[in-house]
């Protein structure tokens, strides 16, 4: 797993993922963070192994790094699934185990929770990906996942290890299946759907996206959670964002949604010309 905080701290959202992750197997964490031992102590009942250091890899740097211990101290071996997952999302909005089930059920090499049907890259989306043993045992994925290096922005991060992992996978004919298709940027902006579809995560970033227009879908998933996942979830993002903003968000004031949503659009007529 990999996780990271600007704030240098493992919030209450990692820990409730963290948790439900170790009651289906065995997790080890790295974060792209300068997180103290104080911290890591919270979730360390519930981890392997967990690690802290600012590397500025991105996940698939931390990927990298969890893989490694895991590889280098010989349990690698052990398993018949490896997941990599990372903390860009808050969740499980739901139960957790059938979804880990219906994707080792589709008896591929490789696997995930949402792949993007890009028009020439389609992609199993990177923050959920799962692999059979003659992927994460393989010589070429030890090749592919120890070259991850730093480099200048996300953009080719995505296109060089998102990206890449499922190229690695086309170029040597192995199969690979998702139980969702999130097209373009569906995965942030509609919430509420994939929610109600059944998707157990909602991406972190739908919080900060078009002006806060996505507050109400938001605030719809929140309500239709547990109480032990929606107060998780909502001191992270107050920790994170502030508690004026979050409050602002999710406002119900019909006045203030609809002021949000004419600053949205005048700002998308102004900047894109519609």
């Amino acid at each position: 797993m990999a996780g990271y905080s600007a704030q240098q701290i493992v919030d209450t959202a990692l820990i409730y993922m963290v948790r439900a992750l170790a009651e289906c197997g065995d997790v080890v964490l790295f974060m792209d963070s300068d997180v103290p031992n104080s911290e890591l102590a919270k979730i360390s009942k519930y981890t392997v192994y967990a690690n802290a250091k600012r590397h500025g890899e991105y996940d698939f740097g931390s990927y990298k790094r969890a893989y490694t211990y895991a590889r280098d101290t010989g349990i690698l071996k052990n398993y018949e699934f490896v997941y990599l997952i990372n903390d860009s999302v808050y969740g499980p909005l739901y139960p957790i185990a059938p979804y880990f089930e219906k994707m080792e059920s589709f008896n591929t090499p490789a696997f995930g929770l949402v792949w993007h049907p890009h028009k020439t890259s389609p992609h199993i989306q990177s923050w959920l990906i799962g692999m059979r043993p003659d992927v994460f045992l393989s010589p070429w994925f030890d090749e592919f996942i120890t070259s991850v290096t730093h480099q200048v922005d996300k953009g080719t991060v995505t296109y060089l290890y998102e990206r890449g992992f499922t190229r690695q996978l086309e170029t040597r004919n192995i199969p690979w299946r998702c139980t969702f298709a999130a097209p373009g940027r569906s995965i942030y902006n509609k919430i509420k759907k994939f929610y109600r579809m059944g998707l157990p995560f909602m991406k972190k970033c739908a919080f900060t996206r078009h002006n806060g227009r996505l507050g109400g879908q938001i605030l719809y998933v929140l309500n239709h959670i547990s109480p032990d996942a929606r107060d998780s979830f909502l001191s992270a993002a107050r920790a994170t964002y502030g508690d004026k903003y979050i409050t602002w968000l999710l406002t119900r004031n019909p006045f203030k949604i609809w002021l949000r949503n004419i600053k949205y659009f005048t700002h998308k007529i102004c900047t894109e010309k519609l």
